[in-house]
């Protein structure tokens, strides 16, 4: 995790996570974790290899993200969407991959109502991100899917 201080205002904040039993350590948990597999993954290993030059500075932030998603203690400070826009090898694909791996983790790491809700939050943050990108790119037939729920559509026709 960050040493970064926490929101001011996060003492007097409930995120969802708190009914469900998400702790600062089981987002550690669920995030070291997905990553390790991650990075072991022949469709996101390689992606994550060429973009990642620090893993401890990536998983401090990637548990300041879910942080701040979970417990909205405003740790994250970060532009996911520019970020994800500035890798053009990213397809459809590799979102399925991804959500399989973190729903799987999730359901392994975390105890049930946790899994869920880090599940289902992945899921719109997914959806949001694979928009983002059709949209800056152009390509329709991301768009689409995403609207309908299809998790790998045809590559785009050039």
């Amino acid at each position: 995790m960050s040493d970064a201080a926490p929101h001011p205002h996060a003492a007097s904040r409930q995120g969802p996570g708190v009914a469900a039993g998400v702790t600062e350590a089981l987002i550690q948990d669920q995030v070291h974790t997905f990553y390790g597999r991650v990075r072991k993954d022949p469709a996101l290993g390689p992606i994550f290899d060429r973009t990642i030059t620090d893993w401890d500075h990536h998983l401090a932030k990637m548990c300041d993200f879910w942080s701040s998603v979970l417990l909205l203690t405003g740790r994250f400070k970060g532009a996911p969407m520019a970020a994800h826009a500035a890798l053009p090898t990213i397809r459809p694909t590799h979102f399925a991959r991804w959500l399989h791996l973190f729903a799987q983790t999730a359901h392994e790491v975390c105890p049930p109502k946790a899994a869920e809700l880090f599940i289902a939050r992945s899921q719109v943050i997914g959806e949001a991100l694979q928009l983002h990108l059709a949209s800056v790119r152009n390509e329709s037939a991301w768009i689409l899917a995403a609207i309908l729920g299809d998790a790998a559509p045809e590559e785009p026709r050039q």
